[in-house]
């Protein structure tokens, strides 16, 4: 995994309440924002794999579209069932109009 922020989308091209897949390094992300913040998360449940980036987003909670389990996609943690672990969080941070986001080195759920 690097180590180093890696240049993914454009704030602009991303809306308040909006999602956004991409890959990273073979790793499937969902860019969130809320507000000038721009959260990064696994773009997987860990209750089945699901598809989070397809999910109902709430506030800062996001529900996984299969089974309904709910993440806090500040921290990546499971808050209801049947998720009962987090899923991984990624650094971000904006330069200039860019998103930028330095993968976690936890592995892959």
């Amino acid at each position: 995994m690097s180590a180093e922020f890696i240049a993914v989308a454009n704030l602009a091209d991303l809306p308040d309440f909006a999602r956004q897949l991409v890959e990273i390094e073979d790793r499937l992300v969902v860019l969130i924002r809320v507000g000038q913040q721009v959260f990064a998360i696994d773009d997987v449940c860990t209750h089945d794999g699901g598809p989070l980036a397809e999910g109902e987003l709430n506030g800062y909670d996001i529900s996984c579209p299969r089974h309904g389990a709910r993440f806090d996609i500040r921290t990546g943690k499971a808050l209801s069932l049947p998720a009962t672990r987090p899923t991984v969080v990624h650094d971000v941070k904006l330069e200039q109009g860019q998103i930028l986001v330095r993968l976690n080195s936890s592995a892959a759920v």
